[in-house]
């Protein structure tokens, strides 16, 4: 018999995804601006047996003021802090719970977000998650010295060699690279340390 298993996670976006929670009595209203409100979070969703916590990040503000003033009554999506920097944080108030985030193959470099991932890792032993995404919206696209955002094909052809860029990168380490030896002087194993050399149509990654 084939057993099942149900995994369960816990989105965590700024003060809910409510428009109006933040008006709730018991939620703080500056709490996307607070780490304190995300490590309480993190925790609870670790007590509850989540296996991962996520943020669906933006990169622009997606919402249109439409009737006019009605963003100045809402607090969902506007603020919130940038993910990448969040989770080496939440990694050391927790133990167990996986830590995800979407990150864009539009808006970044390969080299970059596998160091960053990497990095998260690490300080997480092993917790690390990546939602790629494209980013979609014209508002993104404003913020990064674009008009309108790239076609759908061109954003998906790159988004695919991001990843494979990025795969290729994080096992240019082999796992059994680092000696640590102190005695014959030895830090790494330099035959098992590859370089990438990747030239693609996107990308040229050394």
């Amino acid at each position: 018999m084939i057993r099942k298993q149900m995994h369960i996670g816990m989105s965590i976006r700024g003060l809910g995804y409510h428009p109006a929670a933040w008006r709730h009595p018991d939620v703080p209203a500056d709490g996307s601006l607070r780490f304190e409100h995300y490590a309480r979070s993190a925790k609870a969703a670790e007590r509850g047996k989540c296996d991962l916590i996520f943020f669906a990040d933006g990169i622009g503000i997606r919402e249109r003021d439409i009737p006019r003033g009605s963003l100045v009554r809402m607090g969902y999506e506007l603020v919130e802090m940038e993910p990448m920097t969040l989770l080496p944080a939440l990694a050391v108030v927790t133990k167990h719970i996986g830590l995800v985030t979407t990150a864009s193959t539009t808006y970044n470099e390969p080299y970059n977000l596998a160091r960053k991932f990497a990095t998260l890792d690490h300080i997480s032993n092993g917790r690390a998650g990546w939602n790629v995404v494209t980013s979609w919206s014209d508002a993104e696209a404003g913020n990064f010295g674009r008009e309108q955002q790239l076609d759908y094909e061109t954003r998906y052809a790159r988004a695919a060699e991001f990843v494979d860029v990025v795969k290729g990168l994080w096992d240019c380490w082999e796992d059994d690279a680092f000696l640590f030896d102190k005695e014959k002087g030895l830090f790494y194993d330099s035959s098992k340390l590859h370089t990438l050399d990747h030239k693609g149509r996107f990308f040229s990654v050394r």
